[in-house]
């Protein structure tokens, strides 16, 4: 066994997981690392901030999903480097050797240098951020609710999303659902008519990567949630209690939540190749870093420049790559050429709230309930483990039918 070729692939998200699963059938050694014992499904992380899940029903621990791989190894550790010359990794731990690398690390939140946004603010990037913020979301309406206060108190309410990406506008939707659904039952002698919800984006669009057709649906449906959306908005600075804009103007608040972008991780740098001012690798055609045609750059760490444009960072690109790169590392085994990749675009899907999403399909857009449903359903099915799938359609349904989140829980100080 020990003779066998070592794949070593780097970070248990979309990309990883679907390399591992895709070499499963190889004459290889197989070894998964990542700081986290669980694969997280993160287009859902964002309902664990503002309290419609638990951080347990959209994680899965990486040793049951691979039990009965056989060629399979996980190692629960953080890599502090990766040596590309003498085909090592080191970890916080050992240093590991291999034949093939697959580097699939994911991202991390971009705060463009703003330094006190990076202290400041709250994000949706992990299990622990996801948890700090919906404890600071529903701490905020505790305090309101003893506030005398009326200025304070419009500060306490008072809730600023930067990003008018899909995760800041299912974010924003969803907490202005929240208030107007659920915390209105819970704090009946608060008024809820202080509360503002803004969504502020740096450029003239949100949701850019859609037609303007749902462009225009999404700003409708903010519209209707009361969620206030501000064009070209540049946020300066935040030092906790007001955020300002390079406008010059100031926007009192204890709540900001920084969904503006990503980044790849900085273990890209490792590989001393070209890398976007995102630090994305500039990849072969084949996803190979230039150099070193061991090493496969996937997912978040991979700039790969399609017909339209550089591909973005999503779940679906990091999957499609990750089939590619198990493709052509079963290829190299025997000798063969690898393969360049070819993305598919599947489409874009974005939820707004309840019966409301927008849907750019087969080259067709829709928007509403139909689209809503789709959504409902392909991220149930994307989700690890029947139990998982099972207690989040019938969270989701209760909320439909009941008009009540399951963990309106404060679980720190």
């Amino acid at each position: 066994m020990d003779k066998l070729p070592h794949i070593v692939i780097i970070g248990a998200g979309f990309g990883g997981m679907e390399t591992a699963r895709r070499l499963s059938k190889a004459p290889v050694r197989v070894t998964l690392i990542d700081r986290h014992n669980y694969h997280l499904f993160q287009p859902l992380l964002y309902q664990v901030a503002i309290a419609g899940l638990s951080p347990e029903q959209i994680a899965y621990p990486i040793r049951s999903i691979f039990r009965r791989q056989r060629n399979f190894t996980f190692l629960m550790d953080e890599v502090t480097g990766i040596e590309p010359e003498s085909r090592c990794v080191t970890t916080r731990h050992e240093r590991i050797e291999y034949d093939y690398l697959v580097l699939s690390a994911g991202g991390q939140t971009n705060f463009y240098g703003i330094r006190s946004v990076e202290e400041h603010a709250l994000q949706v990037k992990n299990i622990v951020s996801a948890v700090a913020t919906r404890n600071h979301l529903l701490r905020m309406f505790e305090q309101a609710s003893r506030e005398p206060d009326p200025a304070l108190r419009r500060k306490l309410l008072t809730f600023v999303i930067v990003g008018g990406g899909p995760t800041g506008v299912e974010t924003a939707g969803a907490l202005a659902e929240l208030i107007r659904l659920v915390l209105t039952k819970d704090f009946p002698t608060l008024n809820l008519d202080e509360t503002r919800v803004l969504l502020l984006e740096a450029n003239g669009e949100i949701m850019r990567a859609f037609p303007e057709s749902l462009r225009k649906a999404t700003r409708d449906s903010l519209h209707r949630k009361h969620v206030e959306v501000r064009f070209g908005a540049v946020v300066e600075d935040y030092d906790g209690q007001i955020v300002r804009l390079k406008s010059g103007e100031s926007i009192p608040t204890l709540t900001l939540i920084w969904a503006a972008g990503m980044r790849a991780t900085s273990l890209a740098d490792h590989l001393g190749t070209k890398q976007d001012g995102l630090g994305r690798v500039h990849v072969e055609p084949t996803l190979q870093a230039p150099g070193h045609p061991e090493i496969y750059v996937i997912g978040d760490g991979a700039f790969v420049d399609d017909e339209e444009g550089p591909l973005p960072m999503l779940a679906t690109v990091a999957i499609q790559q990750a089939r590619a790169a198990a493709n052509n590392i079963r290829r190299a085994l025997k000798g063969l050429e690898a393969q360049p990749f070819k993305y598919r675009d599947p489409g874009l899907l974005a939820t707004i709230g309840r019966n409301e999403a927008v849907a750019h399909i087969w080259g067709l857009s829709f928007h509403g309930f139909l689209a809503w449903v789709i959504w409902l359903g392909l991220h149930i099915v994307r989700i690890i483990g029947f139990r998982n799938r099972l207690v989040v359609l019938i969270n989701w349904a209760w909320e439909y039918f009941f008009y009540d989140r399951a963990v309106r829980l404060i679980t720190s100080d």
